[in-house]
């Protein structure tokens, strides 16, 4: 900032001590190389570069009596059926830091933008002095509709537009980060050749070689269309690893058209197995009502639905319940929650509840949930939260972070 200050105002001197030019100066907008490539946040510049930055840094520390209330921890599936993952034993407490930093070098070219993207990371820091800090990312690209990018970089597989709209979700959809997923999943992402090209009217396609780096002549192809436009997103992504021999499909819809919101979604893969997602959601005046179901080729199918209402600018109350049938076991919840916005930087958030589970021989319990988050600004964000149930369970959480854009 100081050396675009000081070249400003280098200008507006000499545009000064030349009266015939003084009118001209208000053309004078920019000299930064980020102003004209369009980029804006933490950015460097050189007279052809222009050095994006942005990272940050979260805190969570978790401490309580975890192991009498399993419906203090999640679910998980275990081969065909869902599992409850719990802690044993008395008093439990970890603490977690993560910190990450990205660094995106952008100049003009012939053919388009060209970028060199460095993301570097260190997670599940527990008390380590020394932290090992690894590189996430590290690929380069170039090009404006059509882009090349190359290197070590996340798939481009599309796994979005999946995920269920009814209060609290579903438990199948929350195993499989709130959505579908696969019994055997192909490996993506990893060391990548990829091309995508915007085709206009909304519609992309993109195609990669990646997991380039499994050795023996390996390769995950990758390919996938999206759509974005007129309140409709959608997409459709195919992967095959030749090193596990196993292909990968998704596909999901979101569709917005006031009233109305409807989600759907399937993925499927070469073992046979299919996993299948349904949500709609209607608001009317100060209520939404949303329903969702999913069901897997293994026989499993769950339900959940709720009523929401808006009663007052920043406070919304939810009443919702969600079931899930296993091939073994089955899994209840009914849960009520209320979010105020009590102003304009923090956030209180409280629920109650009942589960019930055949799993572990059958367990069930009431519980409750309170929690304060803060956002003042600044990409700071904060928050406390308290979880206890009737098995005697309880745990306290604190979050902290930061990030930089």
């Amino acid at each position: 900032m100081k050396i675009r200050s000081a070249l400003l105002g280098s200008v507006a001197l000499a545009g000064l001590t030349t009266a015939g030019y003084a009118a001209d100066l208000g053309v004078v907008t920019s000299l930064d190389v980020c102003d004209e490539l369009g980029l804006s946040g933490l950015t460097v510049s050189s007279d052809d570069n222009c050095l994006v930055i942005t990272g940050g840094v979260t805190f969570e520390y978790k401490w309580g009596n975890y192991e009498p209330g399993f419906v203090l921890n999640t679910f998980a599936r275990t081969g065909n059926t869902l599992t409850i993952i719990d802690d044993a034993g008395g008093l439990d407490s970890s603490a977690d830091v993560d910190a990450w930093l990205q660094f995106v070098a952008t100049a003009d070219s012939d053919f388009g933008p060209a970028s060199a993207t460095i993301k570097l990371i260190s997670e599940n820091n527990t008390g380590t002095a020394d932290w090992t800090v690894g590189i996430d990312q590290a690929w380069v690209s170039i090009g404006d509709t059509t882009v090349l990018m190359a290197g070590y970089k996340k798939s481009i597989f599309n796994v979005g537009d999946d995920g269920p709209l009814n209060y609290p979700g579903l438990f199948n959809a929350d195993d499989v980060n709130t959505g579908v997923g696969f019994a055997s999943s192909a490996t993506t992402g990893g060391d990548v050749i990829q091309i995508v090209s915007n085709l206009g009217n909304g519609i992309s396609i993109g195609g990669g070689l990646e997991n380039l780096g499994a050795g023996g002549g390996n390769i995950t192809y990758v390919g996938v269309i999206n759509y974005a436009g007129d309140g409709v997103t959608a997409h459709a992504s195919g992967a095959y690893d030749t090193a596990l021999a196993v292909w990968n499909v998704h596909a999901g819809f979101t569709g917005a058209w006031d009233p109305i919101k409807v989600v759907a979604a399937v993925a499927a893969d070469s073992t046979g197995w299919w996993n299948a997602l349904g949500s709609v959601s209607a608001t009317f005046d100060m209520f939404t009502l949303a329903a969702s179901g999913e069901a897997t080729s293994a026989g499993e199918w769950g339900a959940g639905g709720s009523v929401g209402a808006t009663v007052t600018d920043g406070v919304t109350l939810n009443l919702g319940g969600r079931y899930f049938q296993g091939v073994v076991d089955n899994t209840g919840q009914v849960e009520a929650g209320i979010s105020a916005a009590v102003t304009e930087t923090i956030t209180l958030t409280a629920a109650a509840g009942y589960y019930s589970s055949s799993i572990g021989g059958g367990t069930s319990a009431f519980y409750g949930k309170a929690g304060l988050a803060w956002a003042p600004g600044g990409g700071f964000t904060s928050s406390v939260g308290l979880t206890v149930n009737s098995l005697g369970g309880y745990k306290a959480t604190f979050k902290a972070a930061k990030t930089i854009k």
